[in-house]
């Protein structure tokens, strides 16, 4: 009787690998088609072919990519990277060590570090160090396009991953009586080739701009604002709070400044449609920039920042809401931004993206979904990640688009409840490690995001009793206010709670 071994041989496994191989090349055939090489499309076919998948990556340019958003990945993205194999992409790409956030309220300072113990430590931050100290939590900044380049490296030298450069225009459909399954993707290769991939699973990951949204998710992106970004050169004008992330909250809506490299610091400008000021007949973004923007800003950032307004290297960004989906097309999934957006003022996409990558790869795993050619089982698996995910991207989405509501409005009770939000992180403690460590993706309760928010709600009242003192408490304008805050700060919160909970 012939021997058989537990394990596959060495040379089985490399015939596997070249079988594999030679059917993607060849035959445009692998087990997973991927649409999208950016932060989860790259990341997922690393981690899809780490279990043994055959993956077929698809781009449209493969390019190093020039944007003025993703450039801030917070602890908890750092740290999926970490379970993914991935850190190293990390490296090598001039990012810089962020520490934490220094918000300034009409030029007051708070500094904002990310948690040494916070209530959900990452697993790599659940340690002291020899000496007794405890070890804090850290993100990068970094050029987007260096590390999308480093995690197609990834990607491209695997050997169950095969890229090609071409354009997705379509899906492939498979019709019969009882369903219509999708089976791969049409594509146009330099813009005159006709090619066709074909994969038991299609994930479209192919960003904020989907080509298969509007067929497959009953959701629409809303966008009431842009980011206007500007690069401004680092030397001269270093930051207050070095290797922090820059919050700068006025009159006018946030504002970001944050350095990306060794010599080079991303400034956005959020402004939101049909600003009076940016209008034409006032001048433009440019006078807006000049006008309202710049005497906000720090002192030392001034000259640098009116000098890139000169210079006219001016790019925008639309700043998208989407809630997300179930994925119940069968062979089908939208994942990254084609699946879920919320506002980037907290600088949470790249965590969520990576994190979903981390689930999804459990609920894939090869133990579990032996045959990614059962459909229902696959369904059955994203149903489980709709809800699963909820423990961090509901944190992260419904803490971005509250904030930014907050911060970008201007009316009385909302001015009170921005007061109430700087004295709460003015406090100290608890106050900063427990809104922090969930911007951070490292806390992952939704019920301590509720905790802090109506806490701040709740000091923002006494504030306005303070300021307004005891003769308008006899009057009972006071409580008429207090009513009206805590009313608000329902009304900024609870729309992205019930929108969390009913996707």
């Amino acid at each position: 009787m012939p021997y058989i071994s537990d394990t596959p041989s060495e040379t089985s496994i490399d015939s596997t690998h070249d079988v594999q191989e030679e059917r993607r090349r060849l035959h445009h055939d692998a087990e997973v088609v991927i649409v999208g090489a950016g932060v989860l499309g790259s990341a997922l076919a690393v981690a899809l072919a780490d279990q043994g998948r055959s993956v077929i990556l698809l781009e449209k340019s493969l390019k190093e990519p020039d944007r003025i958003v993703g450039e801030l990945l917070q602890p908890g993205g750092v740290e999926a990277l970490r379970k993914l194999g991935l850190r190293h992409c990390l490296d090598d790409i001039d990012a810089v060590t962020v520490k934490g956030y220094g918000v300034f309220f009409y030029g007051s300072p708070v500094e904002i570090p990310y948690p040494a113990n916070a209530v959900e430590q990452l697993e790599s931050q659940q340690h002291e160090k020899s000496n007794g100290t405890t070890t804090r939590a850290e993100g990068r900044s970094f050029h987007h396009g260096r590390f999308i380049s480093k995690l197609r490296a990834a990607a491209l030298s695997h050997p169950n991953v095969t890229v090609v450069e071409t354009e997705v225009t379509e899906p492939i459909i498979a019709q019969s009586e009882l369903t219509q399954r999708i089976i791969g993707v049409q594509t146009l290769t330099k813009k005159v080739q006709k090619d066709y991939f074909f994969g038991a699973l299609t994930i479209v990951a192919d960003g904020y701009n989907s080509k298969f949204r509007k067929t497959y998710s009953s959701a629409t992106p809303v966008s009431k604002s842009k980011f206007w970004g500007l690069e401004l050169q680092h030397e001269s004008c270093p930051l207050p709070m070095p290797m922090h992330g820059h919050v700068i909250l006025s009159d006018t809506a946030p504002i970001l400044l944050y350095q990306i490299g060794s010599h080079e610091t991303r400034a956005l400008v959020d402004i939101p449609e049909n600003t009076p000021s940016a209008s034409l007949a006032q001048g433009g973004v440019k006078s807006h920039l000049h006008k309202v923007v710049l005497p906000t800003l720090p002192e030392q950032v001034r000259a640098t920042f009116a000098d890139a307004i000169e210079r006219g290297q001016l790019r925008s960004m639309p700043n998208s809401c989407l809630p997300a989906t179930i994925n119940r097309t069968p062979g089908l999934a939208l994942l990254g931004d084609a699946l879920n957006m919320r506002h980037p003022l907290t600088g949470g996409g790249m965590t969520v993206a990576l994190n979903d990558v981390v689930l999804l790869q459990s609920l894939l795993d090869p133990a579990i979904v032996p045959d990614l050619d059962n459909t229902q089982l696959v369904l059955k698996q994203f149903k489980s990640f709709h809800w699963q995910r909820k423990n961090l991207t509901a944190v992260i989405n419904i803490l971005a688009q509250a904030l930014y509501s907050l911060f970008a409005a201007n009316d009385p009770q909302m001015k009170y409840l921005q007061k109430g939000c700087f004295r709460y992180f003015q406090l100290g403690g608890n106050c900063i490690d427990g809104p922090v460590g969930l911007l951070a993706g490292i806390i992952r309760q939704p019920f301590v995001l509720f905790y802090h928010f109506f806490a701040v709600a709740f000091l923002s009242i006494w504030v306005m009793l303070c300021e307004q003192g005891v003769l308008s408490a006899l009057t009972g304008w006071s409580a008429v206010q207090g009513v009206l805050i805590f009313y608000k700060a329902c009304l900024v919160l609870l729309p992205y709670i019930w929108a969390e909970v009913k996707s």
